[in-house]
């Protein structure tokens, strides 16, 4: 008997907006995921929501191939894939692949997980990569030819705001390949949500948390709001290639966002990098 349940597969479950999608998530009819990087900090979420719990450390790309294999290993098809591991990391320093950490952590290595994934996305009657972007985007910019700024001065947040640009740009990639299969992506900057992201950045800490700017912060809850709404919609093809600002579609992206040959370059660059061409 074929089942109607929807698998959904969600890493940065531990803590913040992804602990808080988990539990809106779970349910009877969910075969729910969740990915994390620390066990002692996941394994309580998994429990509260009878979900399957994985950990991988993203800073190390090998543990993300082992992650795909589990989760291929596990089920046949998925449905949603929530991208929202990341983080705001010191640029200064480099991961024991020796990628500079933001353009890992925050692209790289959920590059890597959707493509080792693909097939199982291709099973499903249709399915939907979300990526967690952010507004941050607007301080990115892209360099092919130095994409982990080892010419370019990393100030302030725009090492994490270029990770948060390729997001899109990759969110755009699959939707310009992978429709054939039934594979629709769509990104989503959740909002300025109060939880301790950004507190290892000065400028990205500031954008979204201080009073001088004119972000208001929301709730962990509300920024979580607009994951669960769009991983409950699905394989929707009219949001494909979609960029939401919470709920709202066509928000304020970076001037690259759109350009097709980053679109194209930066997808065959991680391609490379992660070791899948």
């Amino acid at each position: 008997m074929v089942s109607d349940r929807r698998t959904i597969v969600l890493t940065g479950a531990s803590d913040g907006i992804g602990a808080i999608a988990a539990r809106a998530l779970a349910g009877p009819s969910t075969n729910l995921i969740l990915v994390g990087r620390s066990a002692k900090k996941l394994e309580p979420i998994a429990a509260e929501t009878g979900a399957t719990p994985f950990t991988a450390d993203y800073s190390r790309l090998s543990e993300v191939r082992d992650l795909a294999a589990r989760i291929a290993d596990t089920v046949d098809s998925i449905d949603v894939l929530m991208n929202n591991a990341g983080g705001t990391f010191n640029p200064a320093q480099r991961t024991p692949d020796g990628h500079e950490p933001n353009f890992q952590i925050n692209h790289l290595a959920s590059f890597l997980l959707t493509n080792l994934l693909r097939d199982r996305l291709a099973a499903a009657a249709g399915s939907l990569v979300l990526n967690t972007a952010s507004i941050g985007n607007l301080m990115g910019s892209v360099d092919l030819d130095d994409l982990e700024f080892e010419r370019r001065r990393a100030i302030g947040g725009r090492t994490y705001g270029t990770a948060k640009l390729m997001n899109i740009l990759f969110t755009r990639g699959i939707a310009q390949r992978w429709t054939g299969d039934k594979i629709y992506s769509a990104a989503v900057h959740p909002g300025p949500a109060a939880t301790g992201f950004g507190r290892d950045s000065f400028l990205v800490g500031l954008m979204y948390r201080s009073p001088l700017t004119r972000f208001v912060t929301i709730t962990p809850e509300q920024g979580a709001a607009p994951l669960i709404a769009l991983a409950e919609r699905g394989a929707d093809p009219s949001i494909n290639g979609v960029y939401f600002s919470r709920h709202k579609p066509n928000g304020r992206e970076n001037p690259q966002a759109h350009k097709q040959s980053l679109i194209d370059g930066l997808w065959e660059r991680s391609a490379e990098l992660t070791g899948l061409t």
